[in-house]
This record gives structure tokens, sequence and C-alpha cells, in this order.
């Protein structure tokens, strides 16, 4: 397998260095960028495979920078997963970086170890998701005005598109898929990232807090099972 190429978004040179410093040691290819317009002109004419990409950047901010990269489905950007390197660790701004089109967070200071990990994984996740069968890309789930498109990576809602990251996707298809049934945070986890993937509980708690909030009164279709994780339950079923 060729070495994975990430873009480095931080205008910080000493940040800049150190995350440099760390990918190159673990065997990875490294590029750089000090703003958010440089990021968008390098990913225009390198190939990335990953973006670590800062949220508070001078001009163009992060959030902007993502929402440029997922715009339009025919962008090539499109589908190269997003890491959000930011020293905010509230949950709005996690949120907000999630909403944009991100991937998945990461907060300062950090693990190298842990953000070497995340990479790994939502990279492989995404050769995943391109190198799936025919048969897997043309599975449609249906409940109730909730229609996701796996094989588009769409979700419409009453017929209305609803813009989800590739996580918050993951999440919804799992749950949708099976429901009634429950899962635990970690067989979420497992799904949607792969068994290599350090994350916490918490995390996927925030990833279903930006679900809800973009599935509106759907939002109620995933419930919470306290202490166990969460289900999805048909509206038919709450009328029955």
């Amino acid at each position: 397998m060729a070495k994975i190429t990430v873009l480095v978004v931080e205008d910080e040179a000493e940040i800049q260095q150190l995350v440099s410093y760390n990918l190159i040691r673990a065997g990875l290819n490294v590029t750089c960028a000090d703003s958010g317009e440089e990021a968008l002109a390098r990913l225009k004419a390198e190939k990335i495979d990953c973006v670590l990409l800062d949220l508070m950047l001078p001009g163009m901010s992060g959030s902007e920078v993502c929402a440029v990269m997922r715009r339009g489905e025919s962008n090539p950007m499109r589908a190269i997963p997003v890491i959000m390197l930011t020293a905010k660790g509230e949950e709005e701004d996690i949120v907000a970086g999630l909403d944009c089109g991100a991937d998945d967070y990461i907060t300062k200071p950090f693990s190298p170890k842990v953000l070497i990990a995340r990479i790994k994984a939502v990279v492989k996740r995404a050769v995943a998701d391109r190198s799936a069968t025919a048969e897997e890309r043309k599975t449609v789930i249906v409940v109730d005005g909730l229609e996701i498109d796996k094989g588009r990576h769409e979700v419409r809602l009453g017929g209305q598109p609803v813009q989800l990251t590739t996580t918050e996707f993951g999440i919804l298809s799992l749950l949708a898929e099976k429901t009634g049934w429950v899962f635990t945070r970690q067989q979420i986890i497992d799904h949607v990232r792969g068994y290599d993937f350090l994350i916490t509980p918490r995390a996927v708690d925030v990833q279903i807090f930006g679900l809800r909030k973009k599935l509106g009164e759907y939002g109620r279709m995933i419930e919470t099972v306290r202490g166990i994780g969460y289900r999805f339950r048909s509206t038919l079923e709450e009328k029955g």
C-alpha cells in the first residue's frame, strides 16, 4: 500500500513542525499549508489522502475550507477525509467542526500516537467506501420519510437532502438498517471507524448530538438506551 499523504493546515509554525515531525516518523508523507487559501490550492494540485485542518486560521477559517471541500457532488475534494485540529474543546465547537463536513476532531494538546491512529482510521474508512462492491453501493434504506442511499452517500428527509459528515452517515446507516436494534457505543465505533481507532464513547455522544440536530424533529427516532447505547425507532412504531 502506498504511503498516506497528509496535508497539515496550521498557521502556527511550531505546531506545524511538531505535527509534521511525528507524522514523518510514523512513515507518512506530509505537505503543509499556512492558510485556508493555500490549503485549497494544494488540494487541487496534489494527491492528498487526509487533511489535518486547524479550525482557527488567518483569512479563510478551517470551517470554511471544509465547507468548500464538501461542496458539489462532482467535487474531487469531497471524498478526502478531514480531521479538525483545534485548541477548542467545547462541545459547540466540536459540533460546528463536524457540521461543516469534518470526519473527526482532535484537540490540542494531543497524543501523536492517537493522532496517527485517527489518520489511519479515516483513510482506511475512505478507501473501504471507494472499493465497496456494486451490490453494497446500491443499497437504499427507507424508514418513514427518511431515505438513505448508501451508494450515492445521500440522505433525504421528506424528499429534501440532508448534509451529513462521513461519520454521521455511517452511524445513521448502521442504526436505521436495523430499527429497534440496540447498539453499544463500542459497536458504533467499530462499525464507523475500524477496530484500530482510538476514540472515547463520549465522542460517539457528540456525533449523535450533531446528527439529531440535523434531522430536526426526526432526531427523536434515535433513542438513547441508558447504560447501553443507541437505537433507531420508526415513528410508525410510536403511533402503534
